[in-house]
């Protein structure tokens, strides 16, 4: 398919720059697959559109305050953006996307407060093995790290919206540090929400997949089949494969919080001998797109996506193509707000 059957226009004061009052204050669009048909309710609504027995599935990962502002020691200004450890490299060792006014060079040492980032490699395309000039990178990015938010989401170096972005950029679910970009749908599920889809009989099960950073790049390739997918880091633990493997067994939905989620559990059961995730941990590249199978997803929460995306193709994957285009024109002249901190879509 060709990359452009995936663009739509979109106002630019409709892309969301904060969230929210609350979580669960966002709008819900629902959307029948089969029918085409479209409602407007609330996130709040969620215990009453979703039915009883249905499983939950969230992704648990913790954003990493991974952007990191430094100086080079003639001055100039570093930014550098940490992907993932790279103990393969040495111990305590990470790659790296790292920006500079001239070209950085192995050895050299960036400066972070009363810490810093020496370069160890440079592996082209503006990436670098680095680690920590003193202590643990880890350390680093907790003391001076700021969370990176995608670029649609305008601030300034300071800002005061900065603690307001560390509260609720996270899902109040997350757990395991590792993403460089927030599971969005997740964003809307405050905790007494989460308990009032618990006592609607709705189950809740939890697996990870850790974001990486080709999850806002749009498809720069003509046609779909030349796109170079992304690859992330995933965990199910043993709990939650029961727990779906038991749903699906009984004949009760899996409903996905999000395409990250999805991308999990696909990727699980594709890898699986009988279709269903296991426990397990794993890498996948995972390009679901029109065309693909999806066995494990019956219903699907998530966030309004970029045009010619991975994710809107992950979408149209589970609800075709044609109606996820007309939803979102109907989004758009409803006014809906787009992208992380913005509205949802609820697809059964």
């Amino acid at each position: 398919m060709r990359t452009a059957d995936f663009d739509y226009h979109l106002p630019p004061e409709l892309i969301a720059q904060t969230p929210t009052d609350r979580r669960e204050a966002a709008r819900l669009l629902t959307l029948d697959r089969a029918t085409g048909a479209t409602g407007h309710h609330g996130v709040a609504d969620l215990p009453v559109l979703l039915a009883r027995g249905d499983l939950l599935v969230v992704n648990d990962t913790r954003v990493l305050a991974a952007r990191i502002f430094g100086r080079r020691a003639t001055g100039g200004r570093v930014e550098a953006l940490l992907l993932e450890p790279a103990p393969a490299r040495g111990a305590g060792c990470w790659t790296a996307m790292v920006r500079a006014g001239g070209s950085l060079r192995p050895g050299e040492d960036i400066t972070v407060g009363e810490g810093g980032l020496h370069i160890v490699a440079a592996e082209g395309n503006g990436r670098f093995v680095v680690r920590a000039t003193a202590g643990r990178v880890e350390d680093l990015m907790e003391r001076a790290g700021k969370l990176p938010l995608p670029p649609y989401i305008r601030r300034d170096a300071v800002d005061p919206r900065d603690d307001l972005d560390r509260e609720r950029y996270q899902t109040v679910y997350a757990a395991r540090p590792g993403a460089i970009a927030a599971p969005t749908a997740g964003l809307h599920l405050g905790e007494g929400l989460l308990a009032r889809l618990a006592q609607a009989g709705i189950g809740l099960a939890r697996i990870t997949l850790h974001v990486g950073a080709g999850t806002f790049l749009p498809i720069r390739a003509d046609h779909l089949d030349g796109h170079d997918m992304h690859e992330e880091r995933f965990v199910i633990d043993e709990p939650a494969a029961v727990q779906i493997r038991a749903a699906h067994a009984e004949g009760r939905r899996v409903v996905a919080v999000g395409t990250t989620t999805v991308r999990a559990l696909e990727a699980a059961a594709a890898a699986s001998p009988d279709g269903l995730p296991r426990a397990g941990a794993a890498r996948t590249d995972l390009f679901i797109r029109p065309g693909s199978t999806l066995r494990v997803v019956a219903a699907l929460l998530t966030n309004f996506h970029l045009p010619r995306s991975t994710l809107l193709c992950l979408v149209s994957a589970f609800a075709g193509r044609e109606n996820v285009l007309a939803a979102y024109a109907e989004a758009v002249a409803r006014r809906y707000r787009f992208y992380s901190y913005g509205d949802a879509m609820l697809i059964s």
